[in-house]
């Protein structure tokens, strides 16, 4: 269990409540989740939340207690306890199975310490990872299953609605239940492809954030935390500890340096080139190494030993060919591996930056991604010192298709420039 600093103030709780249930709901649906299975998983959610409810209502006045985690986990035990005891359905059917019939059912216990707690939410990972939800639907899950996110904060993260996301976890539930999917880790030949849609899960989970078009937010940094989380619980466990995982933690640590340099403080993204070297995270670029070279332990072979290396070098702040040139080829590599539009628009800025403009123009107008404002945003970077119409026409088209209103003032100061 990991112990919380005790805020002893009953006005603490505005904070302190948020800041648990982001944290331990997560925790206490996946030890319950496992606990009652899969097909359960409401009820577990339903005992989570009515524990928050719970702290709602006694917190503010009688105070916050000196370990409000572990108040939190002996009401989720009650809770828990209490629903078995009143559900016939519990009573009939589920009790037997986890009690194995022994007497003094009613003192079953509820394990809540931090190894179980870790197992659950790892087993709980690979269970919505199933091949039958969307990836988008595995994502829902994850954010709201095993990080606690509000159907509000999945809705924003999706560009979509509250009705959108609550349809989508139902049928999902829905789908895992029908599938009598279990929490537990897959075997043999299942587990290698269950572990590629659980890292594929959680580097779109990070891309979200990363790349964030949610309320005018370029960066959101919860979600990339999130994802960081989730890899760690994967490289913690001797059984999922494997090159790829290894990788993808150091793509991510890579990308997360550079975080303080890449949001101005009114919120409007800072294109690399300017980002000031001397925000970034050096311990976090030392991590993402150590866990570069472990991943380079074995014969696997991924796109996030690819990225890393790419994410790698943008960490050295130079402008030399040597560095581009290193850059474009684990792109070229990249592409024949995982070919991707977005991995082909990076392709052709770092191609300008080894081989010229003239060579990345052709490249760049052969992906006609017309629909991308960064798509525009690259050719008018290239087009700026070859004809500054055509650069400014491809920024307008920019302007038009950017998504968060940061996005468009940085074009239309671009756009400015030319101009003038």
């Amino acid at each position: 269990m990991i112990p919380i600093e005790p805020l002893q103030s009953p006005g603490d709780t505005g904070a302190l409540i948020p800041h648990l249930f982001r944290r331990e709901f997560s925790r206490i649906v996946a030890v319950l989740s496992r606990l009652f299975g899969l097909q359960h998983i409401e009820i577990a959610e339903d005992i989570a939340g009515e524990t928050f409810l719970a702290a709602l209502e006694i917190w503010p006045y009688k105070g916050i207690p000196p370990n409000p985690t572990a108040w939190l986990y002996a009401i989720a035990r009650n809770k828990a306890r209490n629903y078995l005891h009143r559900d016939q359905i519990f009573t009939v059917k589920v009790m037997p199975a986890l009690t194995h019939g022994t007497p003094g059912a009613e003192e079953m216990e509820i394990d809540l310490t931090e190894k179980n707690i870790s197992d659950s939410q790892l087993q709980m990972l690979f269970a919505v990872c199933h091949p039958s939800l969307s990836m988008e639907s595995q994502i829902c899950l994850a954010l709201r299953i095993l990080c606690g996110f509000g159907i509000d904060e999945i809705a924003t993260a999706f560009l979509t609605n509250k009705e959108t996301i609550n349809k989508r976890l139902f049928r999902a539930r829905e789908k895992l239940r029908s599938g009598h999917s279990a929490i537990i880790f897959p075997a043999g030949a299942e587990f290698a492809q269950r572990l590629e849609a659980v890292l594929l899960t959680i580097y779109l989970l990070f891309s979200e954030g990363y790349y964030s078009e949610s309320q005018d937010n370029v960066l959101r940094e919860d979600l990339c935390g999130e994802a960081m989380r989730l890899t760690r619980l994967l490289i913690d466990n001797a059984s999922t500890h494997l090159p790829a995982v290894d990788a993808l933690f150091a793509l991510m640590c890579f990308h997360a340096s550079r975080f303080p340099a890449r949001k101005a403080a009114n919120g409007e993204m800072i294109l690399y080139a300017d980002q000031d070297e001397a925000l970034w995270d050096q311990s976090l670029i030392a991590q993402g190494a150590w866990h570069l070279h472990q991943s380079s332990q074995g014969e696997m072979f991924s796109k996030y030993h690819l990225e890393a290396g790419i994410a790698y070098w943008h960490t050295i702040k130079t402008d030399s060919p040597e560095k581009w040139e290193n850059i474009l080829q684990l792109h070229n590599r990249l592409l024949r591996l995982a070919y991707s539009p977005v991995a082909a628009l990076n392709r052709t800025f770092a191609l300008f930056k080894a081989r010229g403009r003239e060579e990345a123009i052709a490249a760049a107008e052969k992906l006609t991604l017309t629909e991308n404002p960064y798509y525009h945003m690259l050719l008018g970077e290239l087009y700026k010192e070859v004809d500054r119409e055509k650069a400014a026409d491809h920024l307008r088209n920019a302007k038009a298709l950017a998504r968060t209103q940061a996005d468009k003032q940085a074009i239309q100061r671009a756009i400015s420039g030319l101009e003038a």
